[in-house]
């Protein structure tokens, strides 16, 4: 019977031990899976955007990152990687509602108490960047500034800086920033931010200068690359010659063939042109590739004038989804509902309403001021619409559509 007793015990225990075990591997699967769920995963490109390899090293660089995380979910340099591939995608594909919080959200898992300087300063600064780019202007700043404390030193928290006082109309600060990135690392981003602070203050000659030093220093076939040539020949575009800028777009399609922001330009050439057909077919090129907001407004306009209302008024509806799914992915795009609604819908009451709001959060900023000119010019209201010209045209900016208000209203 002794015997007997310490076999059962022993079996008793071996179940336990087993049920524990068990129990354990079901809570680990279960903590997996938990975090497995909370990294958003990656959006599949279209066929257009894969450019070659790159695409295939993204997803392996995706696969790479979050197994670290499934296996320490406080990996913060995994995290620090997965945030710069939504970032990065989230530029190439033009899929903002689903990237952009995607990477807030993947940031957040950091423990700035857990962790040193170097990962604060990097979560910060990509934190600045999105919120940048979800037109959050107040919150990147300061989130900006968080940063430089950390780093001083870093030239891509200064074009944070530089970004976030710009939208905020604080241009004499964004010159000092954009001072400081130059002389820490003169480079494509740097140069950006150089040309686009002359063309606001009126020097259109300065501006392309320093855009043409962009696309020098960039190197072919990549996203920024295109980016930075797309620039330039959207400056020949209000400042020089059609032909000028169709020659850089037409170069960035042999240095990143597909590449859609490019496809929609030569479409917007070609709409300028009144070769509307043309224009038609490179719109929607583009607008099959990724489902841009700037491709479907371009199409719209080209419906209008061409008389073709229902696909004017189909491509309309489509473009209050795209702008109210961005709302709710938590873009502002108060001043993006103000225009549409003043330029193609014609709801001037409404536009109003809508660049008041954006007006609200940045009383300062010239292109805020410049729709709310144009806006109160098409109801009339000719004292207010002056007065916002006048705050729009307090740098000197040579945009031509702004000159041509000033000549419209001078007439008055």
């Amino acid at each position: 019977m002794k015997y007997f007793n310490i076999i059962l015990l022993a079996g008793i225990c071996l179940i336990t031990a087993c049920q524990s075990n068990e129990s354990n591997s079901n809570a680990q699967t279960e903590a997996i899976a938990k975090t497995q769920a909370a990294i958003p995963g990656l959006l599949d490109r279209p066929s257009a955007l894969q450019q070659g390899k790159e695409w295939e090293s993204v997803q392996n660089l995706f696969v790479k990152n979050r197994d670290k995380i499934l296996v320490d979910e406080k990996s913060d340099e995994a995290r620090l990687a997965l945030a710069q591939i939504y970032i990065h995608e989230a530029r190439v594909t033009g899929e903002h509602g689903h990237y952009y919080p995607a990477a807030l959200k993947i940031l957040d898992g950091i423990d700035p108490a857990h962790s040193d300087d170097d990962i604060r300063f990097r979560m910060l600064a990509m934190k600045s960047g999105v919120q940048l780019s979800l037109h959050d202007f107040h919150a990147a700043l300061k989130t900006a500034k968080e940063a430089v404390i950390i780093n001083p030193y870093n030239a891509q928290i200064y074009g944070a800086l530089v970004d976030a006082q710009v939208e905020l109309g604080n241009y004499e600060e964004a010159v000092k920033m954009a001072d400081k990135m130059v002389s820490i690392r003169p480079d494509l981003r740097s140069y950006a931010r150089v040309s686009y602070l002359r063309e606001i203050y009126g020097d259109v000659d300065g501006a392309i200068e320093a855009m043409e030093m962009a696309v020098k220093a960039a190197y072919p076939g990549y996203e920024e690359s295109a980016w930075a040539r797309l620039t330039l020949g959207e400056m020949y575009e209000k400042y020089l010659t059609l032909e000028d800028a169709e020659k850089q777009y037409r170069q960035i399609l042999i240095e990143r063939p597909d590449y859609p922001f490019a496809i929609a330009a030569l479409g917007n050439i070609e709409l300028q042109r009144a070769n509307y057909d043309e224009a038609e077919k490179l719109l929607k090129k583009a607008a099959e590739i990724i489902p841009e907001f700037s491709f479907y407004e371009s199409l719209a306009e080209l419906y209008r004038i061409t008389g073709r209302e229902e696909e004017f008024n189909n491509t309309m509806e489509a473009l209050w989804v795209m702008l109210q799914d961005d709302t709710e992915s938590g873009h502002n795009m108060a001043l993006e509902f103000a225009n549409l609604k003043h330029n193609l819908a014609k709801a001037h009451g409404e536009a109003l309403e809508y660049a008041l709001a954006a007006y609200q959060k940045r009383p300062e900023n010239i292109d805020v001021n410049h729709t709310l000119a144009t806006i109160y010019f098409g109801l009339g209201d000719i004292e207010k619409a002056d007065m916002h010209l006048q705050k729009a045209s307090r740098t000197n900016a040579q945009f031509p559509a702004l000159k041509e208000l000033q000549q419209e209203l001078a007439m008055m």
